[in-house]
């Protein structure tokens, strides 16, 4: 029976033997960060959305227009959108790593997984920039409460 020999503390550590990437490092960094960022960020619109003005009463079609109207929540929205998509997008790549045996299965699993959620940032990015709650020329029993028919 061999024995393992342990290194010395403070001696110097080869990632690369480990077999570690620069991906890898990124990608854990980034589930680090980018969760501290969501903390922040989904704890902010749950307190503007759930408890400040009238609470959950006041969520309506209104409301929803009335943030996107500022581009301060349009950017508050889209990085809370973003940043969940590639959190999670990069939870599941790990998990299909850990999981999927074959390489075959594993590389349609992630092409899935990519797909579903690049459609899901670009719809969402496309419904954040392209709302409008008035569109002119629209019939005005279509329109909402607050639109004034031109």
């Amino acid at each position: 029976m061999s024995q393992a020999t342990i290194p010395a503390p403070r001696s110097g550590y080869n990632r690369s033997k480990s077999g570690g990437s620069k991906f890898e490092l990124a990608a854990w960094l980034y589930m680090r960060l980018s969760g501290i960022l969501l903390v922040v960020l989904i704890f902010g619109h749950l307190y503007v959305n759930m408890i400040a003005g009238e609470g959950v009463q006041q969520i309506d079609f209104g409301f929803v227009a009335g943030k996107w109207a500022s581009p301060f929540w349009q950017i508050w929205d889209l990085l809370m959108l973003w940043l969940a998509m590639l959190h999670g997008t990069n939870g599941m790549r790990t998990i299909i790593s850990d999981y999927a045996e074959k390489p075959a299965t594993r590389m349609w699993w992630q092409i899935i997984l990519y797909a579903s959620s690049l459609t899901i940032i670009v719809l969402g990015t496309l419904v954040i920039y392209t709302f409008e709650p008035c569109p002119a020329g629209a019939d005005p029993s279509v329109l909402a409460s607050f639109c004034t028919a031109d």
